[in-house]
């Protein structure tokens, strides 16, 4: 072993002594920085894959619209579903309406779903808690459970549902009575903004509702491979006619994505000057390790010991330092988050705040997902920070002269 390693482990692990004070502490501050940082991008990853996965499994990959209602959205459909990475794709129509059951109201969103066999855009069978698509007509409705539970509707019941369409007769000194239609399902995405507020019904009644004879509001598709999305709709674009437009799931949440983005990148900028301050404590450390050993210094100039070998003894100990604060920091990350919800749930029901974390963070649960890139920068940053700790001091007593250094109280 060279001779600066020896020097380096044993100014750490003093004979006699698990570790030094000091040493301890260093790696407490690195452990407790590298743990933070994998925890906060862990989670930020898991809220922007779960929100990602939730909005491609409920709006699509695609979606073809105009800027008005258009005809010949089956044609258009048909045509689209012959492209070789098209798994599916249905013409949709949505808007708002009142729902009405007993005396609570509810103003949810109404969107089309496809009923026919085959390959299904939004594979609503796959969340269904009650009911099955296939009992879905012209005079019934699906709706999420969050919308259930609160107006207390179950499998069977009848509601009236309101339409803007009302509002455009009674101009036109025209009554349209209400929808009388009845439940036969409740779905569950499990992603709060659409469980809270949202119905589906068949192509053919949310037309009738809403006026639009045999006009849609866009065409949704679901490809075979999510990597392939820009590309397809491009290739859409070339061959649709001015004025209707391919938009991928991306551009149509942008803002949403980019606000996802931003909170990821200023929890990480954030929390780093916890790995900054742990380095200044490094650096410190050894520091006052330098000025204490000063004499210990000049007798290894003495003895032969190169510069460069008296820096090296010093900045490895800022290595070692970064070695074993970054591994004790990731296991302890990775540990706390494979007890994150059991914590979250403790922390929730002690502050009476369960329902927030549902409503305000739209799942139950705290999602993660691991990216090893972020793995790599932040292990990485980890043993840079905490090597260069240890560079100002190991260049300190590389710089003193062992007559001058012998002569020190």
């Amino acid at each position: 072993m060279p001779w600066p390693l020896y020097l380096a482990l044993k100014q750490l692990f003093p004979t006699g002594k698990r570790c030094s004070f000091y040493a301890a502490t260093s790696v407490v501050g690195v452990m407790l920085g590298v743990m933070v940082l994998i925890i906060v991008q862990s989670v930020m990853n898991g809220f922007g894959h779960e929100i990602r996965s939730k909005i491609v499994d409920v709006n699509s990959h695609i979606r073809i619209e105009a800027n008005q209602v258009f005809s010949g959205g089956e044609m258009l459909a048909e045509q689209v579903s012959q492209e070789p990475e098209v798994a599916a794709a249905s013409p949709y129509a949505q808007g708002m309406v009142m729902l009405q059951y007993g005396a609570h109201p509810a103003f949810p969103i109404i969107r089309s779903v496809d009923t026919s066999a085959g390959p299904q855009v939004l594979d609503i069978d796959e969340y269904l808690m009650m009911g099955q698509l296939s009992d879905l007509d012209d005079e019934s409705l699906i709706v999420s459970s969050g919308l259930a539970n609160s107006l207390g509707i179950a499998l069977g019941s009848v509601v009236d549902v309101y339409t803007p369409l009302m509002l455009e007769r009674m101009k036109e000194d025209e009554i349209l009575l209400p929808r009388e239609l009845e439940v036969v399902g409740v779905f569950e995405t499990g992603w709060n903004q659409v469980d809270a507020n949202t119905v589906l019904c068949t192509l053919s009644l949310m037309q009738e509702l809403y006026g639009l004879d045999e006009g849609v509001h866009g065409v949704a598709i679901r490809l075979h491979d999510e990597d392939k999305v820009v590309a397809v709709a491009d290739k859409l674009n070339a061959m649709l006619p001015p004025g209707v437009n391919a938009h991928t799931w991306m551009e149509l949440d942008r803002d949403f994505l980019f606000i996802l983005g931003l909170e990821k990148s200023m929890m990480f900028f954030i929390m780093l000057f916890i790995l900054l301050v742990a380095s200044f404590s490094i650096a410190s450390s050894l520091m006052i390790a330098v000025l204490r050993k000063t004499r210990e210094i000049g007798l290894l100039s003495a003895m032969g010991g190169t510069p460069r070998q008296i820096a090296a003894a010093f900045g490895l100990q800022g290595f070692i330092i970064g070695v074993i604060g970054t591994t004790l920091g990731v296991l302890g990350g990775l540990l706390l988050l494979y007890y994150r919800n059991e914590i979250i749930h403790l922390f929730a029901r002690i502050t009476n705040s369960e329902a927030a974390l549902l409503r305000y963070y739209q799942f139950s649960n705290l999602p993660v997902y691991y990216s090893w890139v972020d793995f790599v920068l932040i292990i990485s940053l980890a043993m840079v920070v905490s090597t260069l700790a240890g560079v100002f001091p190991a260049w300190r007593a590389s710089r003193l002269k062992p007559s001058k250094a012998l002569r020190s109280e």
